[in-house]
């Protein structure tokens, strides 16, 4: 089992960057895919990014290609989502997400274990 703790959400005009992290504890980190969903007021969680247990897949969501860039630190147990060019759009609760077997996957039931979630408002 892993416990997932996100920090790093905030408050940005659009344009702006924001860093968010993932915090992992028990279980060896790097048996886990990890990812990245949000979920906007009123809608449905939704898929941002994944990357492999040792970060050499990645796949992306197409509206936060070329923005948002997710990577991870084994050694540190962490996760990460730098969000470049934030859109008021990517307004939402951002969530990190743990995946038990492996092979990336966008499906949110695929996921095993969540983060309770950071808020990330953009303004415009």
């Amino acid at each position: 089992q892993v416990q997932l703790v996100e920090s790093g959400g905030g408050l940005v005009q659009a344009g702006g960057s924001l860093r968010l992290v993932c915090a992992a504890s028990g279980r060896t980190f790097s048996d886990y895919v990890m990812g990245w969903f949000r979920q906007a007021p009123g809608k449905e969680r939704e898929f941002v990014a994944t990357i492999s247990r040792f970060g050499v897949s990645i796949y992306y969501t197409d509206s936060v290609k070329g923005r948002f860039t997710i990577s991870r630190d084994n050694a540190k147990n962490t996760l990460y989502l730098q969000m470049n060019s934030l859109k008021p759009e990517d307004t939402a609760v951002y969530y990190c997400a743990a995946k038990s077997t492996s092979g990336l996957n966008s499906n949110r039931s695929s996921y095993d274990y969540w983060g309770q979630g950071t808020q990330v408002a953009v303004s415009s």
